[in-house]
Protein backbone atom coordinates (compact mmCIF):
# COMPACT_ATOMS: atom_id res chain seq x y z
CA UNK A 1 0.00 0.00 0.00
CA UNK A 2 2.56 3.05 1.31
CA UNK A 3 6.09 2.62 -0.82
CA UNK A 4 8.80 1.77 1.96
CA UNK A 5 11.69 1.17 -0.25
CA UNK A 6 14.86 1.52 1.87
CA UNK A 7 16.37 3.91 -0.89
CA UNK A 8 14.90 6.88 -3.12
CA UNK A 9 16.74 6.17 -6.76
CA UNK A 10 16.80 2.71 -8.25
CA UNK A 11 19.09 3.57 -11.21
CA UNK A 12 23.15 2.76 -9.92
CA UNK A 13 24.80 5.97 -8.85
CA UNK A 14 27.60 5.12 -11.77
CA UNK A 15 24.55 5.57 -14.23
CA UNK A 16 23.73 9.29 -14.43
CA UNK A 17 21.77 9.01 -17.72
CA UNK A 18 19.27 6.68 -15.70
CA UNK A 19 19.92 8.70 -12.91
CA UNK A 20 18.92 12.02 -14.39
CA UNK A 21 15.77 10.06 -16.03
CA UNK A 22 14.77 8.69 -12.84
CA UNK A 23 14.89 12.34 -10.80
CA UNK A 24 13.08 13.98 -13.80
CA UNK A 25 10.73 11.37 -13.32
CA UNK A 26 10.51 11.74 -9.54
CA UNK A 27 10.03 15.56 -10.12
CA UNK A 28 7.03 15.37 -12.85
CA UNK A 29 5.48 12.17 -9.87
CA UNK A 30 5.69 14.90 -7.07
CA UNK A 31 4.51 17.79 -9.40
CA UNK A 32 1.05 15.82 -9.91
CA UNK A 33 0.37 15.22 -6.42
CA UNK A 34 1.36 19.59 -5.73
CA UNK A 35 -0.65 20.61 -9.09
CA UNK A 36 -3.91 18.54 -6.63
CA UNK A 37 -3.24 20.47 -3.81
CA UNK A 38 -2.65 23.95 -5.33
CA UNK A 39 -5.20 23.43 -7.66
CA UNK A 40 -7.73 22.85 -4.45
CA UNK A 41 -6.52 26.07 -2.88
CA UNK A 42 -6.45 28.64 -5.66
CA UNK A 43 -9.75 27.31 -7.31
CA UNK A 44 -7.74 26.94 -10.43
CA UNK A 45 -9.97 24.94 -12.29
CA UNK A 46 -7.17 23.82 -15.17
CA UNK A 47 -4.26 23.46 -12.77
CA UNK A 48 -6.75 20.66 -10.78
CA UNK A 49 -7.71 18.52 -13.41
CA UNK A 50 -4.00 18.83 -14.74
CA UNK A 51 -3.35 16.95 -11.70
CA UNK A 52 -5.43 13.80 -13.02
CA UNK A 53 -5.68 11.06 -15.64
CA UNK A 54 -9.13 10.80 -17.61
CA UNK A 55 -10.26 8.00 -15.69
CA UNK A 56 -8.89 8.94 -12.58
CA UNK A 57 -10.31 7.74 -9.30
CA UNK A 58 -10.30 10.10 -5.54
CA UNK A 59 -11.47 7.44 -2.56
CA UNK A 60 -12.06 10.10 -0.13
CA UNK A 61 -14.05 7.59 1.80
CA UNK A 62 -11.52 5.74 4.58
CA UNK A 63 -10.52 9.91 5.62
CA UNK A 64 -14.30 10.91 5.91
CA UNK A 65 -15.17 7.53 7.66
CA UNK A 66 -13.12 8.67 10.67
CA UNK A 67 -15.84 11.27 11.39
CA UNK A 68 -18.77 9.16 10.38
CA UNK A 69 -19.37 10.76 7.04
CA UNK A 70 -20.10 8.66 3.56
CA UNK A 71 -19.01 10.00 0.26
CA UNK A 72 -19.10 8.12 -2.69
CA UNK A 73 -15.72 7.12 -4.53
CA UNK A 74 -15.34 10.03 -7.12
CA UNK A 75 -14.49 8.60 -10.84
CA UNK A 76 -13.25 10.60 -13.69
CA UNK A 77 -11.48 13.59 -13.90
CA UNK A 78 -14.18 15.75 -14.80
CA UNK A 79 -16.44 14.45 -11.94
CA UNK A 80 -13.59 14.86 -9.44
CA UNK A 81 -12.97 18.42 -10.42
CA UNK A 82 -16.08 19.34 -10.82
CA UNK A 83 -17.53 17.60 -7.07
CA UNK A 84 -14.53 19.42 -5.05
CA UNK A 85 -14.46 22.68 -6.47
CA UNK A 86 -18.05 23.21 -6.21
CA UNK A 87 -18.30 21.84 -2.86
CA UNK A 88 -15.17 24.64 -2.13
CA UNK A 89 -15.41 27.67 -4.31
CA UNK A 90 -17.13 30.77 -2.63
CA UNK A 91 -17.45 28.28 0.70
CA UNK A 92 -14.16 27.01 1.67
CA UNK A 93 -11.07 28.17 1.88
CA UNK A 94 -8.12 25.67 1.66
CA UNK A 95 -4.63 25.04 2.20
CA UNK A 96 -2.79 21.78 1.67
CA UNK A 97 0.90 21.12 2.63
CA UNK A 98 2.60 17.52 1.68
CA UNK A 99 5.45 16.44 2.77
CA UNK A 100 6.84 12.42 3.35
CA UNK A 101 7.11 11.73 -0.25
CA UNK A 102 7.79 8.04 -1.24
CA UNK A 103 7.76 7.35 -4.72
CA UNK A 104 8.28 3.80 -6.39
CA UNK A 105 8.64 4.03 -10.29
CA UNK A 106 7.75 1.38 -12.47
CA UNK A 107 8.10 2.08 -16.03
CA UNK A 108 5.39 4.41 -17.26
CA UNK A 109 3.71 4.05 -14.00
CA UNK A 110 4.39 4.61 -10.70
CA UNK A 111 2.94 4.70 -6.66
CA UNK A 112 3.51 7.75 -4.58
CA UNK A 113 3.58 7.93 -0.73
CA UNK A 114 3.01 11.00 0.89
CA UNK A 115 1.74 12.87 4.43
CA UNK A 116 -0.72 15.95 3.19
CA UNK A 117 -2.06 18.33 6.00
CA UNK A 118 -4.95 19.78 4.83
CA UNK A 119 -6.46 23.10 6.15
CA UNK A 120 -9.99 23.76 5.65
CA UNK A 121 -11.65 27.31 7.18
CA UNK A 122 -15.65 28.36 5.71
CA UNK A 123 -15.29 31.76 4.21
CA UNK A 124 -18.55 33.15 6.20
CA UNK A 125 -17.38 31.43 9.94
CA UNK A 126 -13.40 31.28 9.76
CA UNK A 127 -14.21 29.89 13.01
CA UNK A 128 -15.41 26.81 11.49
CA UNK A 129 -12.34 24.48 10.44
CA UNK A 130 -11.04 21.31 9.93
CA UNK A 131 -7.46 20.36 10.22
CA UNK A 132 -6.82 17.54 8.41
CA UNK A 133 -3.63 14.89 8.73
CA UNK A 134 -3.89 12.45 6.01
CA UNK A 135 -1.46 9.83 4.62
CA UNK A 136 -2.13 9.24 0.50
CA UNK A 137 -1.36 6.38 -1.60
CA UNK A 138 -1.19 7.67 -5.29
CA UNK A 139 -1.27 5.62 -7.91
CA UNK A 140 0.03 7.30 -11.31
CA UNK A 141 0.81 7.10 -14.94
CA UNK A 142 3.14 8.77 -17.33
CA UNK A 143 1.36 10.93 -19.60
CA UNK A 144 4.01 12.37 -22.50
CA UNK A 145 6.65 14.47 -20.35
CA UNK A 146 4.55 14.25 -17.14
CA UNK A 147 2.75 12.29 -14.82
CA UNK A 148 -0.89 12.22 -13.68
CA UNK A 149 -2.74 10.97 -10.75
CA UNK A 150 -4.77 7.24 -12.08
CA UNK A 151 -5.78 6.34 -8.19
CA UNK A 152 -5.98 8.56 -5.00
CA UNK A 153 -6.75 7.07 -1.65
CA UNK A 154 -7.06 9.44 1.10
CA UNK A 155 -6.84 8.07 4.49
CA UNK A 156 -7.06 9.92 7.83
CA UNK A 157 -4.56 9.65 10.82
CA UNK A 158 -6.35 12.53 12.75
CA UNK A 159 -8.20 15.12 12.50
CA UNK A 160 -9.28 18.43 14.82
CA UNK A 161 -12.23 21.00 14.30
CA UNK A 162 -15.44 20.13 12.35
CA UNK A 163 -14.91 17.81 9.27
CA UNK A 164 -18.63 17.17 9.13
CA UNK A 165 -19.82 21.12 9.18
CA UNK A 166 -16.96 21.65 5.97
CA UNK A 167 -17.39 18.31 3.58
CA UNK A 168 -21.16 18.15 4.77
Amino acid sequence: MYVTRDRALTAPAHDIAAAVAELRDRTEITDALHRFGLGQDLKDKDLFASAFAADAELDFRPAAAKWGAEPPLMSGRDTIVTTILTMFTGRVDTTHQITDVRIAVDGDTARLTALVEAQHLLVADPGTHALLKNPYDVELIRDGDRWVIRRLRIDNTWYTGEPAAIFG
